[in-house]
């Protein structure tokens, strides 16, 4: 039950539609059919052979074409809704990606952050999905290839009748001395480049079945690039990140695990000049006014050496100095730092005095470090000011008339103060931001005054270390290779056989059917052989 045995002695596997040696048809459909469904060569397929276990069932569901079509639109789909907002990692890091969507982008946002669109490509069921285009493309692959090559590879020169009957092409031609004939055929072939194969008076020209398998060599580098792809979520295998460094500030580098350091020692930016590079740019920077002309980190790579002492900081060990510009990295291991952005003037500290209102006497000036701010300044002859509260990027007052901050970066910061005096020893409340000098709780005998502030460039460096692309570039090279295999070459075969009534002539290719008659055309010119008819619509339909 298991086997099938033919007429010719071959025992082909359950399923199977075409003796693999002969072509005799198995199954009572083959035997009605004017032509013979020739893809597979009616090789036995697992997924139309068993049907019962839940096994041949999750075979049979990843086998079929129409599902793996539709897993890959769908995956399509969805990294096409990824880039209609940006992508978590390229959101401003001055609030959540929860808070930030739905402030954003209104409701839709919310809705985006919630299906999980936020950081779609390292999601788990986007992942799900890559990896169920592979499965699909490795069962597809094997549910077909296998059988395919058992066919081809078993396949006898000399062919049951009824299976060259019903090939798309087929003549039977009453000829005398058909053996003087069938070798000068043979040597036509030849000149063809067909290898030609005789047996018991019959040929079997054939010729390019090499290209049969492009559209499985496209599978597997489909599958090696995939793998290439989910590569990349594997820790330490892939890292795209942007860093905001600011001058004088040294940062762990994303993806390192805190063991290489960058300082920004410091952050230049050029301008294209209008007079000297007039000749060259007059009019685009008549057009587009101000452009970069270089802008640059000059940073120091440091490699952090762990210590023997327990509890001890470990060492920095300068590694390299590089001026990083676009597209000219500062390159280390296998990472690369690339300068991607900048921002001019970041507020860093801000200076006040504090006065007598009716004198204008001052007392004293201190610095509030606007990213590592004192509770308490002390001034002269026994005077301090309280720092109560910090908004660093102030948003108004909320409806209790308390003051509300936006992010945590200095944009727009303001300050809540409590000045203390020999005069007023329980202290007075001043609330100060940027044009703004507030006495909530009355008149004040002191005031705070804007003393001073100093700046700073911010530089966005992204960090790249990609040892997938080896990989991906595999898989891109072979998919293009079966590319070319199925695209340019053709697999193409011609059966002579002798019958009771002569010769017959029949043929089959997998495509390009004009350049296989043109061949066929020139093999039997002059032989008193009937060039094959083309049946190529049977009961309205096109056969291949």
């Amino acid at each position: 039950m298991k086997e099938i045995k033919c007429e010719c002695g071959h025992v082909n596997p359950r399923g199977t539609i075409l003796c693999e040696s002969c072509g005799r048809a198995l199954t009572e459909d083959a035997k009605k059919d004017k032509l013979h469904d020739m893809r597979y060569e009616g090789s036995a397929r697992r997924s139309q052979t068993y049907k019962k276990s839940i096994i041949d069932k999750i075979w049979n569901f990843f086998s079929s074409v129409k599902v793996g079509i539709w897993l890959i639109l769908i995956t399509l789909i969805a990294s096409a809704l990824g880039t209609v907002l940006p992508q978590e990692m390229y959101i401003p890091n001055t609030m959540p990606a929860s808070q930030y969507y739905g402030e954003v982008y209104g409701w839709f946002g919310e809705v985006y952050y919630t299906l999980g669109f936020h950081n779609l490509y390292g999601s788990w069921w986007f992942l799900l999905m890559i990896a169920s285009i592979g499965i699909s493309l490795v069962i597809a692959s094997l549910d077909r290839v296998i059988p395919l090559y058992r066919a081809l590879k078993k396949q006898k020169v000399s062919r049951h009748e009824g299976f060259l009957k019903r090939q798309r092409l087929f003549s039977e031609t009453e000829v005398p001395k058909s053996e003087q004939v069938i070798q000068e055929v043979k040597k036509r072939m030849e000149e063809k480049r067909y290898n030609v194969r005789e047996e018991n008076g019959s040929l079997l020209a054939e010729k390019g079945r090499f290209s049969r398998w492009g559209p499985y060599v496209n599978h597997l580098g489909l599958i090696i690039f995939l793998i290439g792809a989910m590569l990349r979520f594997v820790p330490g295998m892939y890292v795209d990140e942007v860093m905001w460094i600011r001058e004088g500030e040294t940062k762990a580098i994303p993806g390192t695990k805190k063991e290489y350091y960058l300082e920004n020692k410091n952050f230049t930016l050029e301008m294209y000049d209008k007079d000297e590079d007039k000749e060259v740019f007059g009019e685009a920077l008549e057009n587009a006014g101000e452009v970069a002309k270089n802008y640059q980190t000059d940073a120091v790579l440091y490699r952090a050496e762990e210590s023997n002492v327990p509890g001890e900081k470990a060492e920095m060990q300068e590694e390299k100095e590089k001026a990083i510009q676009v597209n000219q990295p500062l390159k280390f291991g296998s990472y690369a730092v690339y300068q991607t952005s900048y921002q001019l003037d970041e507020f860093k500290a801000m200076s006040f005095t504090l006065s007598n209102k009716t004198t204008e006497e001052e007392f004293g000036e201190f610095t509030v470090d606007l990213f590592d701010p004192q509770e308490m300044y002390e001034l002269e002859d026994g005077r301090k000011v309280e720092l109560m509260g910090y908004y660093p990027d102030f948003d108004g007052f909320d409806e209790k008339g308390e003051p509300q901050t936006k992010s945590p970066l200095p944009n727009n910061p303001a300050f809540l103060f409590k000045m203390f005096s020999p005069e007023k020893p329980d202290g007075e409340i001043s609330f100060v931001g940027i044009q703004q000098n507030l006495e909530p709780l009355g008149d004040n005998t002191y005031k705070m005054n804007f003393a001073g502030l100093d700046t700073r460039d911010v530089s966005a460096l992204t960090v790249r270390k990609d040892l997938t692309l080896w990989v991906i570039g595999i898989g891109g090279a072979i998919f293009m290779i079966g590319v070319a295999q199925g695209a340019y070459w053709n697999h193409r075969r011609i059966w002579v056989r002798k019958s009771d009534k002569g010769l017959i002539v029949a043929g089959h290719t997998n495509k390009n059917w004009h350049g296989l008659k043109k061949e066929i055309t020139f093999v039997l010119d002059g032989t008193g052989i009937e060039e094959p008819q083309d049946q190529q619509e049977i009961d309205g339909k096109e056969r291949t």
